[in-house]
């Protein structure tokens, strides 16, 4: 009888590790799983999908979340931000999942079986719903395992009144078949953690310039991807020379689609009032952001990057929605310029509405404007 009732009074605690091996099964399985988001965007698009990729990974219990795209974009972000590997789309033949669903083949060992084996998510802003790409991902995404295939439109419909990252995030909602409440959308967190290596290459590149880093520090990028998104040229020097006038150090970031867009006159006068940084790789655009204490751009990928840093970010747009593509980021300020001739005509009362928050910005962060 004695032993019965020892053997009797184990048997709960036999049962509590048993449950507990149960859940730690069941989370080393979820943790095993992985998703996948097809990206073919420029920077600023695969920026404003990191709450995309963050919302998946953490809803889901993810054991990882990768992105496919072009590398030149991506590079910056395993290591930085949500994403855990990034893979080159022009190194995958993707391209053939756009042929004819009837013509579609695959054979044993293909390459695309193998890309596709290691995800139970895919999300895909190629290809469209219902089409052939889509019947095609999905065959070739449940060759080896059972994945959940998405296509989701990155482009907002009119009458979206929301950022587009919450558009992003509910498309998903709506699809994956699960119970997943949709997310309060804050654009006030940092997207893009620098490093500290970062931090130091920064201020490398940032010295050997002859320029002082630090929180005084404010970076004008003065271009856009689109011509219709810049604000003309001038604007731009009249703030820089107000800036500087006022004691602050400056830098201008001049990537080549600026180069090839200002005329020789435009470069020497930024050149004449602040260092041009140019040639810049995206990983040193973002190592020297992470030294500035204010930013200055238009609706550009440079300045999602920079508001994703957490920088102080003054953004100013033109035709396009802030609401729907404003940056993300705890400190961005936007402002607007309505009028048509927003690429050919300086703007002075914009210009002084930005002066002074930008003045007022580098007094708040270190307690005075001169250095």
């Amino acid at each position: 009888m004695l032993e019965q009732d020892w053997v009797l009074r184990l048997m709960p605690e036999q049962e509590n590790v048993l449950d507990l091996i149960r859940e730690q099964e069941a989370q080393a399985f979820q943790m095993s799983q992985r998703g996948a988001i097809f990206q073919p965007g420029a920077i600023g698009d695969c920026i404003l999908t990191l709450p995309l990729a963050k919302f998946i990974k953490d809803s889901l219990g993810l054991g990882g979340i990768d992105i496919f795209g072009h590398t030149e974009y991506l590079g910056i972000f395993p290591g930085r931000t949500c994403v855990d590997t990034i893979c080159s789309i022009e190194l995958v033949d993707l391209h053939r999942l756009f042929v004819c669903a009837a013509d579609f083949e695959l054979v044993d060992g293909d390459a695309l079986i193998g890309l596709m084996a290691d995800y139970s998510w895919i999300v895909s802003f190629l290809g469209e719903p219902d089409s052939d790409f889509e019947q095609n991902l999905i065959f070739t995404a449940n060759c080896s395992r059972s994945a959940e295939v998405m296509i989701l439109s990155m482009k907002p419909p009119p009458d979206l009144s929301k950022h587009v990252s919450f558009f992003y995030v509910r498309q998903f909602i709506n699809q994956c078949g699960l119970s997943l409440e949709l997310p309060q959308f804050r654009p006030d967190g940092a997207l893009i953690k620098a490093t500290d290596s970062d931090i130091k290459k920064g201020r490398e590149l940032l010295s050997r310039a002859g320029i002082r880093s630090g929180r005084g520090l404010v970076v004008i990028h003065p271009g856009s991807g689109g011509l219709h998104k810049c604000w003309h040229a001038d604007n731009f020097l009249a703030i820089a020379k107000e800036l500087v006038a006022n004691g602050l150090a400056l830098v201008f970031l001049v990537g080549p689609a600026e180069m090839d867009r200002f005329d020789a006159g435009a470069i020497a006068r930024m050149n004449s009032l602040a260092p041009c940084l140019t040639d810049l790789s995206l990983t040193e655009v973002l190592q020297v952001l992470a030294c500035a204490g204010a930013f200055l751009g238009n609706d550009s990928g440079t300045t999602h990057l920079a508001a994703a840093l957490g920088v102080r970010t003054a953004a100013v747009f033109g035709p396009t929605d802030p609401n729907i593509y404003r940056p993300i980021g705890p400190a961005v300020s936007i402002f607007v310029d309505h009028s048509a001739d927003f690429t050919r005509y300086p703007s002075p009362a914009l210009q002084n509405e930005i002066l002074t928050a930008l003045i007022r910005t580098s007094r708040d962060q270190r307690g005075c404007i001169k250095p």
